[in-house]
């Protein structure tokens, strides 16, 4: 069996739970390294940059309509209207700007994505993401206003050993919208957010190996 897929297989077996879907992160991953966890029938997978994604999976998303590819690195304004006709997730909704323009080009192609927004739990100043007390308005606006198929929280806590406080804060924050869907957990944490009904884990280096 290909290592890959034995990585896969082993992560699988330790969060052993079919509520969580497993993104396999193959941002920067060749082509012919992926091509084995998607003819294993693997179908979730995550990209960081938009042309990138578009040079890989374009072609493929194509020929196999079961591949979910989800956005998982920060989107700029100027690629999202690609990133509409490409990706069926995004984790990285985190400014009124890009909602808006997001709305706007959903209406102009008439395609309907599933949307995470980034919520910065951990305050900081050099991550992306809504504030937590400015959550619940732009929740609103997103989905209400702007019609933006909002299906949970994601974010990306800080990596001060504080994991399981940060991911408590947003499973809580996650409910009191009501939404049902949650993005959290990484190869390195994953473990701390199966305890907190994550039910999305973007996993990289734990079965793609690391990145040179």
């Amino acid at each position: 069996m290909n290592t890959i897929v034995e990585n896969f297989l082993k992560t699988k077996s330790i969060i052993n739970n079919n509520n969580v879907n497993i993104i396999a992160v193959s941002k920067t991953i060749p082509l012919e390294n992926i091509k084995p966890l998607i003819n294993f029938g693997h179908t979730h997978f995550g990209e960081n940059k938009v042309q990138e994604a578009q040079s890989k999976w374009t072609n493929i998303k194509n020929i196999n309509k079961n591949i979910k590819l989800h956005m998982i690195g920060k989107l700029q304004s100027n690629k999202v209207k690609a990133a509409i006709k490409l990706f069926d997730y995004i984790h990285s909704l985190d400014s009124q700007k890009l909602a808006e323009s997001i709305s706007k080009h959903e209406n102009l192609i008439n395609k309907k994505l599933k949307y995470f927004i980034q919520v910065n739990v951990g305050k900081e100043k050099q991550k992306s993401g809504i504030s937590i007390d400015l959550l619940d308005d732009f929740f609103y606006y997103c989905s209400k206003e702007l019609k933006i198929n909002i299906i949970g929280l994601m974010a990306l806590p800080p990596n001060d050993g504080k994991e399981n406080i940060y991911f408590k804060n947003l499973m809580e924050l996650n409910k009191s919208l009501g939404l049902k869907e949650l993005s959290m957990g990484m190869s390195a944490d994953y473990k701390e957010a199966l305890k907190f009904e994550t039910t999305f884990v973007r996993i990289g280096s734990s079965i793609f190996g690391d990145r040179t």
